[in-house]
């Protein structure tokens, strides 16, 4: 690992980023050009401690995933990514069929889009990213392992994960999981981790087994949805989707008619994600 120049790429391009780039108030009597270390730590969801001594050349070989979440927070650009894995010592990371990393365009999209129920996933359904509003809307779902990353495992081996969604909502949604999975498994293959989810859910769940006889291809989202969240009650809402081929990634905008009673709610939901945020 190359301690120096892997100091000096993360100083440059902490330096070349402003608060407003990544949704942050500057504040008054900003000395520091760019960003600080500590907002570095706090959107890569580490210790200032952690990062400073990273940066300083003093800490330990990052893992793969503190990179990850390093590269998230200062904006890296794919190849920028790349170069940082390889100044840290773990190489090139290979350009697999299921991508976690975000564009810098998309991250700034999700940046102005704080108080907006808006997520990011990845062909897996794997959530990668959500505004606070999102958080408060739908709760965390960036903090999960193994196949429970996937929206569709949680949604067919946990019951539970349904409870957003008004009754009359889930058969339509359950068609949308399974229909995508299968896109994804017949691309990737039966040896990729689209083909063992597709097995391990086979065995789990009988719905999902009846839902994969059936053989559904591009079964679309419903753009406008019904939920009832347990805060705020009933939810009239417009989904818009984003799509980034390069990226293999759609971003989920949830929208109320200006307004109307849902409109409301989103607003009180954007105070609570903010709360949130703050706490």
């Amino acid at each position: 690992m190359e301690y120096g120049d892997l100091s000096d790429f993360l100083r440059k391009r902490r330096e070349a980023l402003q608060p407003e780039d990544v949704g942050m108030p500057r504040g008054r009597r900003r000395r520091t050009p760019g960003l600080r270390r500590e907002e570095v730590a706090v959107l890569a969801s580490m210790s200032t401690d952690y990062y400073s001594r990273l940066e300083g050349g003093r800490g330990p070989q990052p893992s793969v995933e503190m990179l990850a979440s390093i590269a998230r927070a200062l904006r890296l650009t794919l190849e920028e990514r790349d170069h940082l894995f390889v100044l840290a010592g773990h190489g090139k990371p290979p350009r697999t069929t299921r991508p976690d990393h975000i564009d810098p365009g998309m991250l700034r999209i999700l940046d102005r889009l704080q108080d907006t129920p808006a997520v990011l996933m990845n062909r897996l359904f794997e959530t990668l990213a959500q505004t606070p509003a999102h958080v408060a809307f739908a709760g965390e779902q960036t903090n999960f392992n193994g196949f429970e990353r996937s929206e569709v495992y949680r949604w067919f081996a946990q019951p539970e994960s349904r409870a957003l969604y008004r009754e009359h909502e889930v058969p339509t949604h359950s068609r949308v999981l399974v229909s995508g999975l299968r896109a994804v498994a017949t691309v990737d293959g039966p040896k990729s981790h689209a083909g063992s989810l597709v097995r391990v859910l086979l065995e789990l769940s009988p719905e999902f087994a009846a839902l994969w006889e059936a053989h559904e291809v591009g079964v679309a989202h419903s753009r406008t949805k019904q939920f009832r969240h347990p805060v705020v009650g009933d939810l009239d809402l417009y989904c818009q989707l984003m799509d980034d081929r390069d990226q293999q990634q759609t971003l989920l905008v949830f929208t109320a008619t200006p307004g109307s009673e849902s409109a409301e709610k989103l607003q009180l939901l954007s105070v609570l994600g903010t709360q949130q945020l703050v706490g």
